[in-house]
């Protein structure tokens, strides 16, 4: 039995699908902190069992035990109190997958601040953006040199930036040596008392959404956040306790938080580690090697290069589970991966303001295409625009149903936004009305709202349900299949045509390497299909491939559902978090 994940699930093992669906329950303590509650604990009942396991680029291997990130997280933690950061604080991330930022994510959790993790492609406008919006007190970043010169000329403009701090082997003036101050930091610290220590329902964690359309958004998350990616970690991603499970995703994106920390420690697994700055696919297949992880996700795009590469002398047995989420995965790659691997992809589905929405989970059989089926807990719906269910077979939106009866309790109907005792003023975080934030105890893994943005919050938060925009059907099976963003939906002569489909469709085709499908105006048809390419090396765009693939599209979907236009291009738009921004494209077609 897994001594710390009996304590907050009540039963673990199921019978199948049905079984976990109706009975999984996850108990949420007032006082929950996983930092306390989980890494301490694991420290204390098996101070040796592994906690990390790391590789980089130059093929060196590390390891940490929880006593250690217990240790280093408690000189930490004093290190930042030290500094002045306290309960309610904002401190932004920009650490890779450097072992720090495991040990800060832990520390800040500690004393009750509030971390921003953030990726290292930001550039000086993106910083200064969330330093001033997020009112960020305190920012530590890795040493590199691009993105250093990007902080210092930022920081002029950040207005409530205090403290600026680097991790590495050099410190430039005006930056405090992280790695140097945790060394020193006294190592006895006590979990604080009172209105200092944290409860369930207050901030700990912002992501920035990826930017696909307008300015990125804060997503606000509270301490039921790891609860809710038990769910993730153990019933999808099929982690094991004191196996390693390997999430290839930098620190600074969510994926982070459903793949790299939380569900997984919870459930005793060691983090796998592969810190690169750029993906290739031969980076990626030594450091699997090196690490051996029991359990594997990464994005659609690791495997969309991986099935282009000639994999026969490499043995991947060692992978138990495989799963992928963050972008719709195509029938074409599953296939392909499996033949070259023997690996069955499960897909998942969420978002950056969820745990996993709907999954193959592991009892289910996988249909290649499919994001499996709704997991417990959220009551997920699809929905048309009337609020209404829909019926198998007919396109909605996917929603979170329980939102209003489990995460917000209206008491009436003033206009009167619930503040969180804190030195983070959360009083724009919540949707208008009097509301109730102890009630989130009750569903974890769901964002509180937009932080400082009630009017957001609003549009995807309504009538007691939030809408998550982006829409599916569901088929007889109770299987959900994702047709894409609401905005990104075709409405073609009438028909409505989901790009995933003609993407998919597409990816069959072995001169695609990636493909983005958009809507374009067309003065009869209000809208036509068009797909943006890639092609894969050895492949020259010419009118023979065009006409080739779009008589392929016909033939594979339906004639109505071909890309009228072709345009083939060296690379896609796409959000620093490497999804396709085809708001971009659609842009540039109506200029």
């Amino acid at each position: 039995m897994n001594e710390i994940l009996s304590r907050y699930c009540p039963r673990i093992e199921f019978e199948n699908y049905e079984d976990f669906f109706v009975n999984y329950k996850c108990n949420v303590p007032e006082n929950f902190n996983f930092a306390y509650d989980v890494v301490d604990e694991w420290a204390r009942l098996y101070p040796e069992k592994l906690a990390l396991i790391r590789t980089d680029d130059g093929g060196e291997v590390q390891s940490w035990s929880f006593s250690q990130i217990k240790q280093e997280s408690d000189k930490a933690a004093n290190a930042l109190l030290g500094l002045g950061i306290k309960k309610g604080d904002v401190v932004m991330l920009i650490l890779k997958q450097r072992p720090e930022v495991w040990i800060l994510m832990v520390a800040l959790e500690k004393i009750g601040a509030v971390c921003i993790p953030a990726t290292f492609q930001l550039t000086q406008k993106d910083i200064v953006y969330r330093c001033n919006i997020a009112q960020v007190k305190m920012l530590i970043s890795v040493d590199d040199d691009e993105l250093l010169e990007n902080i210092i000329s930022a920081s002029k403009e950040c207005k409530g930036l205090v403290h600026k701090g680097v991790v590495g082997k050099k410190a430039p003036q005006g930056f405090i040596d992280i790695q140097k101050t945790i060394a020193e930091a006294n190592p006895s610290f006590t979990r604080p008392c009172g209105e200092a220590d944290t409860k369930i329902n207050e901030p700990m964690l912002i992501y920035f959404s990826s930017g696909t359309t307008g300015m990125p958004k804060m997503i606000l998350h509270n301490h039921t956040l790891p609860l809710g990616h038990i769910v993730t970690a153990k019933y999808w991603q099929c982690v094991e306790d004191n196996k390693v499970h390997l999430t290839q995703t930098d620190s600074g994106w969510a994926k982070f938080a459903w793949g790299k920390i939380y569900g997984q420690w919870i459930c005793g697994a060691a983090i796998g580690v592969y810190d690169t700055d750029k993906f290739t696919p031969l980076g990626i297949l030594k450091a699997l090697n090196k690490i051996k992880p029991y359990s594997f996700c990464a994005p659609a795009t690791v495997f969309r290069y991986l099935m282009k590469e000639d994999l026969s002398g490499y043995d991947f047995s060692y992978i138990s589970h495989t799963s992928v989420a963050g972008e719709p995965l195509s029938p074409e790659v599953f296939h392909k991966i499996k033949e070259k691997t023997g690996l069955e992809i499960r897909e998942g589905f969420g978002q950056s303001e969820t745990s996993v929405m709907a999954a193959t989970f592991k009892w289910l059989p996988v249909k290649p295409g499919s994001m499996g089926k709704p997991a417990p807990l959220f009551g997920l719906s699809l929905l048309d625009e009337n609020d209404q269910p829909c019926d198998d077979g007919i396109v909605g939106n996917i929603s979170i149903t329980t939102a209003g009866n489990n995460i917000y309790s209206y008491v009436d109907k003033d206009i009167e936004a619930y503040a969180v005792k804190s030195p983070m003023s959360c009083s724009s975080v919540v949707p208008e009305g009097n509301l109730d934030l102890q009630s989130t105890k009750k569903v974890p893994g769901i964002f509180i709202g937009y932080w400082k943005e009630i009017e957001i919050t609003n549009k995807s938060w309504y009538n007691g349900i939030y809408h998550t925009g982006d829409m599916a059907w569901r088929d007889s099976d109770g299987y959900y299949w994702f047709i894409g963003r609401n905005d990104d939906v075709i409405k073609c002569s009438g028909y409505r045509i989901g790009p995933f489909e003609v993407e998919s469709a597409l990816m069959e085709h072995p001169s695609i390497l990636e493909c983005a499908v958009t809507a374009a105006p067309d003065p009869m048809r209000g809208q036509i299909v068009k797909a943006t390419i890639v092609l894969a090396q050895g492949f020259i765009p010419s009118e023979e491939l065009k006409k080739e693939l779009q008589n392929h599209v016909k033939r594979v979907t339906a004639p109505y559902k071909y890309p009228r236009i072709v345009e083939f291009v060296t690379e896609l738009p796409k959000t620093i978090s490497g999804k396709i921004q085809r708001n971009v494209i659609r842009g540039k077609d109506l200029n």
